[in-house]
């Protein structure tokens, strides 16, 4: 099988099992009976881990990827597993402090399969950004089945039917790992290449990550809260399974056309770009959420604030972080962005929703989106 089609097999696989997460955990966790503060906490918890999480296994993969069984795919494999069991163990949590622990567990297991996927995608891809917009396309498939199918389910059958799905889909992601493309130790670094400690310093460098941060902040009411804020306005779970579906459906569209964006445009004008659509669509979404019209033009933005950002902002990473440092870079991307960034924006809308309401928690997120474009277009060039 072409390598192209077994990655885009398993992104598809694996976003299938985060569709249902993104989209649905937050309607578990309410299901509950847990606060908002609560539900914010707990979806801080794998942002908190991946701030390490993805460079340990960055640098485990690096030192160990060729030792361990089936390589780096065999890493993936068996950290997807691990993760699928520690998430089964939330069918036996009873206390707010197992579901922590349950959720964190998860986290620390999946931290690290992106950054490994993605590096492994470039590489075979041999660096070409443009390229990745269509095999990425297979996860933005995997998400929009996910979203759709559970939605309907969900509307039938009590939210707590969500975590066996869950943990079934992140089993069907290990067995497509199995068939990732073999993965080649990078070649050596040629002469007068810089370190990692001198690329970390550059002001581009920290810029990049700074405004990345922004961009993962400014989605944390989006990710905590969305699929809440629309039951609670009046749409029926397929209803808010399909405006999940219709961005990523935009996205895909994007991820089609990237290569074509990137032919006509740099990374820096998408990023920039990525971050000014962020402050719009959060801004529509916490202000416009009776208005189903409005709320349809905020999730088509999806295909800026994720599509082009992500591949931009990946391809950036590629950029900056060369030869034996390309997996470390991604894991650090992933570490600073998702991490760092995604347990601020979960804890901080956590906080503003039920101290400021949803269209001010809204409002806070296109902030960020705002501070990340002026990053970018201050110091960031790639």
């Amino acid at each position: 099988m072409n390598p192209a089609v077994r990655l885009a097999v398993f992104y598809f696989a694996y976003f299938c099992y985060l569709g249902a997460f993104v989209a649905y955990f937050s309607l578990w966790l309410a299901g509950r009976g847990y606060t908002p503060a609560e539900i914010g906490a707990v979806l801080a918890v794998p942002q908190f881990v991946r701030i390490v999480a993805p460079t340990a296994w960055g640098w485990l993969a690096d030192v160990w990827g060729e030792r361990f069984p089936a390589g780096r795919r065999g890493i993936v494999a068996a950290s997807s597993v691990l993760a699928a069991a520690s998430f089964a163990l939330l069918g036996v949590a009873d206390e707010i402090g197992t579901v922590f622990a349950c959720v964190a567990l998860m986290a620390l297991f999946s931290a690290g399969v992106l950054p490994l996927v993605e590096a492994a995608t470039l590489a075979a891809l041999g660096g070409r950004a443009e390229g990745y917009g269509p095999v990425r396309v297979g996860g933005s498939l995997g998400f929009i089945a996910s979203v759709l199918a559970l939605g309907a389910l969900l509307d039938r059958q009590p939210v707590a039917a969500l975590l066996p799905v869950i943990v079934v889909l992140m089993a069907l992601a290990a067995l497509a790992a199995l068939a990732l493309p073999a993965a080649h130790p990078p070649a050596p670094p040629e002469d007068g290449a810089r370190g990692l400690l001198r690329v970390l310093r550059e002001p581009r460098v920290i810029a990049l990550f700074a405004a990345c941060f922004c961009m993962s902040v400014a989605h944390g009411a989006l990710y905590a809260f969305y699929s809440i804020y629309l039951v609670q306005a009046g749409y029926s779970k397929s209803v808010v399974g399909s405006l999940w579906t219709l961005g990523v459906v935009a996205e895909i569209v994007l991820f089609l056309a990237l290569p074509a964006l990137l032919r006509r445009c740099s990374l820096r004008g998408v990023l920039i770009a990525s971050f000014v659509a962020a402050a719009i669509r959060f801004v529509t979404i916490g202000w416009g959420v009776s208005s189903l019209a409005l709320l349809v033009a905020a999730q088509l933005l999806h295909a800026l604030t994720f599509g082009a950002y992500h591949a931009a902002a990946i391809a950036a990473v590629h950029r900056l972080f060369t030869g034996p440092l390309q997996v470390r870079g991604q894991a650090l991307y992933a570490s600073l962005s998702y991490g760092l960034g995604g347990a601020v924006g979960m804890l901080l809308a956590g906080w503003s929703w039920g101290a400021l309401g949803p269209a001010l928690a809204f409002s806070v997120s296109a902030g960020f989106g705002i501070a990340g474009a002026l990053l970018v277009g201050w110091r960031v060039r790639v």
